[in-house]
């Protein structure tokens, strides 16, 4: 595929969205957002008020790269399903209704993945979701699979960068804890998580149906910390018992992600460890897209 050949949406041009669009449009490419408030976009991307819930709009003729990057309204099985499930769905049939015969990239979570023993996963690694919201990404999954056998899903995992500072914030307000027992995490720069949907639409001949998007080094919870007090000039945090985002106590070891896939197609990471992308965080490098 030539660099800019046709038109390339986003579906759901949120900030991950936003930042991949502009690299297809440096690339060449008319780019066409869809978001509920398209005012909100950059001028390099055509805004589209569209709610992916609804009735869509009709696509160009010359569409050769859909892009699903939805994300939920929140952490219920009801924003889960609308955002993917039906979000999904939708897209899916205006591809159908307008004859359209793009390459399909849809952005999910490494969340489908089971294994939470500090176990190695990569692409062969069985799905296996142990959340409810887990189980809907895997379902939108398997529709899209279903209905476009050769589009592509990227698995994404600890998306961080401007405005995505979570642990900054921790430090700063004094309640980061370390985790009792080795916590393992997995991370990608939002910059870099861009160029893999652009990499895996434009620069790849035949993509793979499944990548795993993440950076170069899993991570125990406790080192990232260590290393953000250490720049930010912070006292080290306490060790305790964590809570995981549901509210309750977090016991599992997490799991290691590996991305020899990603990388073997020739994806070079700008940031690739979390201790390049926080330098950039903490240097206020970068811009949080609206």
């Amino acid at each position: 595929m030539s660099a800019a050949s046709g038109t390339v949406l986003i579906a759901g041009c949120g900030d991950l969205g936003t930042e991949a669009g502009l690299r297809f449009a440096a690339a060449g490419h008319r780019v066409i957002g869809w978001r509920r408030s398209p005012e909100k976009l950059p001028a390099d991307i055509e805004g589209a008020a569209v709610d992916l819930t609804g009735e869509l709009p009709r696509l160009p003729v010359d569409t050769s790269i859909v892009v699903l990057a939805t994300a939920a309204d929140g952490r219920t099985e009801d924003a889960y399903r609308a955002a993917y499930l039906t979000a999904t769905t939708n897209v899916l049939d205006a591809l159908d209704r307008d004859g359209v015969k793009a390459h399909v990239l849809l952005v999910s979570s490494t969340a489908v993945y089971g294994g939470e023993e500090g176990e190695w996963v990569d692409e062969s690694t069985p799905v296996s979701p142990g959340t409810a919201t887990a189980t809907i990404l895997a379902s939108a999954e398997d529709q899209l699979r279903a209905r476009r056998p050769d589009a592509t899903i990227l698995r994404l995992s600890g998306i961080y960068g401007p405005g995505r500072t979570r642990l900054i914030d921790q430090l700063r307000a004094g309640t980061a804890v370390i985790p009792e027992e080795i916590q393992w995490t997995n991370r990608i720069h939002r910059d870099d998580a861009a160029e893999a949907i652009v990499h895996l639409t434009t620069r790849v001949a035949d993509p793979g149906p499944v990548y795993v998007g993440v950076d170069n080094e899993p991570v125990s919870q406790g080192e990232v910390l260590k290393y953000l007090a250490g720049e930010m000039g912070l006292p080290i945090p306490p060790t305790g018992p964590t809570t995981s985002r549901s509210g309750g106590t977090q016991r599992s070891g997490g799991k290691r992600l590996s991305n020899a896939l990603l990388s073997a197609t020739g994806f070079d990471f700008t940031y690739p460890t979390f201790r390049e992308g926080y330098l950039a965080v903490l240097k206020g490098e970068g811009t949080r897209h609206p």
